[in-house]
């Protein structure tokens, strides 16, 4: 089964050609061709897109739009592109590892799930590296947004998630968010298709605090604006 790797990227020209050739040289001795890498560009400014471009390689595709519009508008446009029989979602800096990515296509492929999360909230080792109160804030906002939501998984906000492909397109069909609360929308959405779902632990390889996009307090007060409004959207759908 074909995977298609999605990479939702906003400036990100420092790492990206490290990126390219990293999951490059852990998905060709495992898929041979039968793989793409999909990069969604955010509206970047930096010429990470171009970049990209210029590496030249067949597996390899940018998508992209002019005006940054936010993380899960360039998730739902990759999605769109994509043309796998699975779909996993990772950031640029590959954060939990290239391994995990190959484990999630494996239990979505062997396991019967539509949608597969990972978490680190199961996994004894999930937040290593991190600093104390970072770990704190996330464990907190994690707890506070499920409650919000009725949200029974462990792990809505890691940037690894796997989904086949018809389930990924009948969710991200009736998406609307652009920011952060993406994530828990479209596992929300899959809730109220009846879809299954599994998580698996996995522990962040890459840290990148210093350089990361999310303004913890500017962040979580809109996501919990996003996460009201979504809850009634997606409770008034007839699906």
């Amino acid at each position: 089964m074909k995977l298609s790797v999605l990479i939702p990227m906003y400036n990100e020209k420092n790492i990206v050609e490290s990126t390219v050739k990293t999951l490059v040289g852990c998905l060709e001795p495992e898929f041979g061709d039968d793989f793409e890498i999909v990069f969604s560009d955010d509206g970047s400014t930096d010429g990470c897109g171009e970049l990209v471009r210029a590496l030249d390689l067949p597996n390899v595709r940018v998508v992209s739009y002019p005006d940054n519009r936010g993380k899960g508008s360039a998730v739902r446009e990759g999605i769109k592109k994509c043309v796998g029989d699975v779909i996993v979602c990772t950031d640029c800096d590959l954060a939990y590892g290239t391994d995990a990515i190959i484990n999630v296509y494996n239990r979505i492929i062997s396991g019967g799930e539509h949608v597969i999360i990972g978490s680190r909230n199961i996994a004894s080792d999930g937040y290593e590296g991190y600093t104390f109160l970072r770990k704190i804030m996330s464990k907190t906002y994690i707890k506070l947004v499920s409650l919000i939501a009725g949200f029974r998984y462990s792990d809505s906000q890691c940037g690894l998630k796997c989904y086949c492909i018809e389930s990924a397109r009948s969710i991200f069909e009736y998406c609307t968010v652009n920011g952060f609360a993406f994530d828990l929308e479209a596992l929300l959405l899959a809730e109220k298709f009846g879809m299954r779902i599994a998580e698996i632990p996995v522990k962040i390889i890459n840290h990148r605090e210093s350089t990361s996009k999310v303004h913890p307090f500017r962040d979580s007060v809109k996501m919990i604006r996003d996460v009201k409004r979504m809850k009634k959207r997606i409770k008034k759908l007839k699906i």
